[in-house]
């Protein structure tokens, strides 16, 4: 065990993390923490105050140069030609095929100057493909290594952080990032998050990483913060139907039929899988992401067999509680006439077909 924990990759919060006492697991690679006081007690702290994440295993990459926008936006499927300076969005790197490479937010520094947070097992892979793509004027750099990413997320997440920073959290909107400083540390600090709350992804240098993870954590404290884990992020992006690469995303799926059509901007010029895109939308989608809940015991875990009247219909994408909906809910595809609300659905859990039901998604969407 010793000899396969010893090939994980590690973040610099690593032992931040053991001497904690959290579980840690294999998470693609990397040895993760799922959870230190409990998966539901940190869901709860998440919605109800503030939790913070390590999220230093995922990627960055940076594009510069006077085509950095014409080569991100022949890479990526939204148009970041509209973004503003200190602006992101949601978008995807797209395969000719129209399938996910993966799927990334883009941040705009400059003209010139755009960077790219990916997810962490792709981020080698999404660096060899955006190179691979790169006939322009425009250098691509795989920066990830250097950086820390720390996540604060929940409804007290303004107020935690603003007790290490000067600069000024509230005016800052949601997908909006600017640079500056986090007790004493450089930090890009982006409005951004994958919980469903309102928080900020925190990019710092590797060497200041653990001194800021406490600091935070004693910012916090008069909220009720607590470190939360991958189990967490899960339950948390679930219910706020967030697409996970790997689940409701890969490079067979499109973003048309994963309900994601926001983030095709088909009219904005050429762009890898563009006519694909095209294609399929012009055809008509055949299958399509939706949301269910369990109305008899059980969940619905990612791969099982969804049936509709006892006939083969599709597949479950993601599956677990939903402890603030306080239901058994999951994402599935179905074929596009059976993926209406209201619609009675099987999940085939240990070879027993369990009712469930088609619902709108999100979940769970938090007050503005």
């Amino acid at each position: 065990m010793d000899s396969a924990a010893a090939v994980l990759r590690k973040t610099p919060l690593n032992a931040v993390h053991r001497a904690s006492g959290a579980k840690m697991v294999d998470f693609g690679g990397w040895d993760m923490p799922v959870q230190y006081t409990g998966i539901l007690d940190e869901h709860a702290t998440v919605r109800n105050n503030v939790g913070l994440f390590d999220v230093s295993h995922m990627g960055e990459i940076e594009v510069r140069g006077p085509q950095a926008l014409a080569l991100v936006n022949w890479v990526s499927c939204n148009d970041a030609a509209k973004l503003q300076i200190g602006q992101a969005h949601y978008s995807g790197l797209i395969l000719e095929g129209g399938g996910f490479v993966d799927d990334i937010l883009v941040h705009k520094f400059a003209d010139d100057h755009f960077f790219l947070c990916v997810n962490a097992s792709n981020q080698d892979k999404d660096f060899a493909h955006i190179v691979e793509q790169n006939l322009f004027d425009a250098t691509v750099e795989n920066i990830g290594p250097t950086l820390s990413q720390i996540a604060v997320q929940g409804p007290r997440a303004v107020e935690t952080l603003q007790k290490l920073t000067a600069t000024a959290l509230a005016p800052i909107k949601y997908y909006w990032f600017t640079t500056g400083e986090v007790s004493g540390v450089p930090a890009t600090i982006a409005r951004t998050g994958y919980t469903g709350e309102d928080g900020f992804e925190i990019y710092v240098p590797n060497s200041e990483a653990p001194r800021l993870w406490n600091e935070l954590l004693a910012a916090g404290e008069e909220f009720g913060i607590k470190p939360a884990g991958l189990g967490a992020r899960n339950t948390l992006r679930l219910e706020a139907a967030m697409a996970l690469y790997g689940h409701e995303i890969n490079d067979e799926l499109n973003p048309l039929e994963a309900g994601l059509s926001w983030i095709v901007k088909l009219n904005k010029g050429e762009f890898l899988g563009k006519a694909k895109l095209e294609e399929i939308k012009a055809a008509g989608l055949k299958r399509k992401l939706c949301g269910f809940k369990m109305m008899g015991r059980g969940i619905g875990r990612d791969g099982y067999e969804i049936q509709v009247d006892g006939a083969k219909a599709g597949w479950v994408t993601s599956g677990g509680p939903g402890p603030t909906v306080n239901m058994n809910i999951g994402m599935c595809y179905l074929p596009v006439e059976k993926a209406n609300t209201g619609q009675p659905i099987q999940v085939m859990i240990r070879n027993q077909a369990v009712d469930a039901e088609v619902i709108a998604t999100p979940f769970y969407k938090r007050a503005k």
